[in-house]
């Protein structure tokens, strides 16, 4: 079996969604206030003082802690509907042409699994990237949020799908790594630990 691993971000697509699902809820203004709010802990990640997944989860919670799970969901939705031209054609190609081989195709990535699914996998199971669309079945590997009492908390139940996280994701799913052939996709630092651990590595190849 072959499985091929794209990260979503930067490879499938042509900005950081969360800034773009950010800005698609809050709007530009709330946006820029909120990011402002913040520069200290986006400059403190940059220079290695402040971790990844903390700076993010500090934002999630400012923008969208207390909202309900189905009000997000319904954003999710809207946000991939709408935004589908931020797929980069050549990547969903590649994603279309390995389930066409009849290869297995896995999405994994940092960003909220509740807005990558709708991207790959819209209600009806057809596919946003493609014009006509053709039916792409993938599974979608992502970081997860904690809901309670059906509100987010702004917190995550799994931790931030980067780095060596992508590749423990991975192993979690797909346990048997001598049983399969794996060729991953990605663009960043985030992604070498995924791409050294593959059989087969695309760096930035859309």
């Amino acid at each position: 079996m072959t499985i091929h691993a794209f990260d979503f971000d930067g490879t499938l697509t042509r900005r950081d969604t969360l800034i773009e699902f950010i800005r698609y809820v809050k709007g530009n203004k709330e946006f820029l206030i909120g990011f402002l709010k913040h520069l200290h802990l986006l400059i403190l990640m940059k220079i290695g003082i402040m971790p990844n997944w903390k700076t993010k989860r500090i934002i999630f919670q400012y923008f969208f802690g207390g909202m309900t799970e189905e009000k997000f969901n319904e954003y999710c939705e809207k946000f991939a509907h709408e935004k589908a031209s931020l797929l980069k054609k050549k990547g969903m190609s590649a994603v279309n042409k390995a389930v066409m081989d009849g290869d297995q195709v896995v999405v994994i990535s940092a960003s909220i699994e509740n807005w990558v699914t709708p991207f790959l996998l819209p209600r009806g199971g057809e596919t946003a990237a493609s014009p006509r669309g053709g039916l792409v079945g993938v599974t979608i590997i992502g970081t997860k949020v904690q809901v309670v009492d059906g509100k987010l908390t702004g917190r995550f139940l799994t931790k931030n799908c980067y780095g060596e996280e992508k590749v423990r994701r991975l192993l979690e799913q797909y346990p048997n790594r001598k049983e399969y052939k794996l060729v991953a996709y990605g663009d960043s630092r985030g992604d070498h630990a995924l791409l050294d651990f593959a059989d087969e590595g695309h760096y930035r190849e859309f």
